[in-house]
């Protein structure tokens, strides 16, 4: 079972200065129209060859446009012994809030 996380959540958490840990896992062209203020963006195909960016005491937050890709990108890092939540809605959701 994935861990989720709001849009609202995440943006109240911002606010707050909490320090997180924010990865757009869209595709380039997708990212040109907009990121999460700090968010990293790393695409989701990329995500294997990357696996040293990421540490075991840290909480990743991913995002994408729906929230799917990202969630598929949890079940994968989580299964690498890594502490995930997916933004659920994506960014469809954060650009409504």
């Amino acid at each position: 079972m994935i861990e989720t996380i709001t849009p609202q959540e995440v943006k109240e958490r911002l606010a707050n200065d909490e320090t997180l840990y924010l990865i757009d896992v869209r595709e380039d062209h997708e990212v040109q129209f907009g990121m999460i203020p700090g968010a990293v963006h790393i695409r989701m195909n990329d995500i294997p060859e990357k696996l040293d960016y990421f540490n075991e005491e840290n909480e990743y937050i991913f995002v994408c446009r729906s929230g799917v890709r990202s969630e598929n990108v949890c079940h994968y890092l989580q299964e690498q012994g890594l502490n995930v939540k997916n933004m659920v809605g994506g960014m469809l959701e954060w650009e409504t809030e």
